[in-house]
């Protein structure tokens, strides 16, 4: 890397990303969370509670995959009644899903484990410096989610 003001190669930061936010997340997985959702479950759940109600065609969109992919992670989430169908009020012809109250403790219970593990990490050697760096850098990082 070059001095504080050159601008690095974008495939350089591309590849320092990958491998960072992957070791980030690979870290936090090794210590599993009771009745832990799958990756595709934990994205709709969080859609449906930032969002609010939505079709299954809306959570596909939204997630960018396939409706049918979609359909399999609906399933798993109705079964364990974190997510309720119910008919759209404008259009009776169509089913929205939304979140249950069980569905919301179980985001909060994942976002509160996760969140205590990262925090306890930052505490062990992080300076304050460091912290506001890692928070400017987290709406960097949600741009880029956007953008993928």
């Amino acid at each position: 890397m070059g001095s504080a003001d050159t601008v690095p190669d974008v495939t350089e930061v591309a590849g320092a990303l990958r491998v960072a936010v992957g070791r980030v997340v690979r870290k936090l997985r090794q210590v599993p969370f009771e009745g832990e959702l799958s990756v595709a479950e934990s994205s709709a759940l969080a859609l449906l509670e930032r969002g609010g109600p939505a079709t299954s065609s809306d959570l596909a969109r939204m997630d960018r995959i396939s409706p049918q992919s979609m359909g399999v992670t609906v399933a798993a989430l109705l079964g364990r009644a974190l997510i309720e169908r119910s008919r759209d009020p404008q259009d009776g012809r169509r089913i929205v899903l939304s979140i249950t109250d069980e569905g919301r403790r179980v985001v909060n219970d994942k976002r509160g484990a996760r969140t205590g593990q990262i925090a306890a990490a930052l505490l062990d050697g992080f300076t304050d410096a460091d912290l506001r760096q890692l928070m400017a850098a987290t709406a960097l990082l949600e741009r880029l989610a956007e953008k993928l």
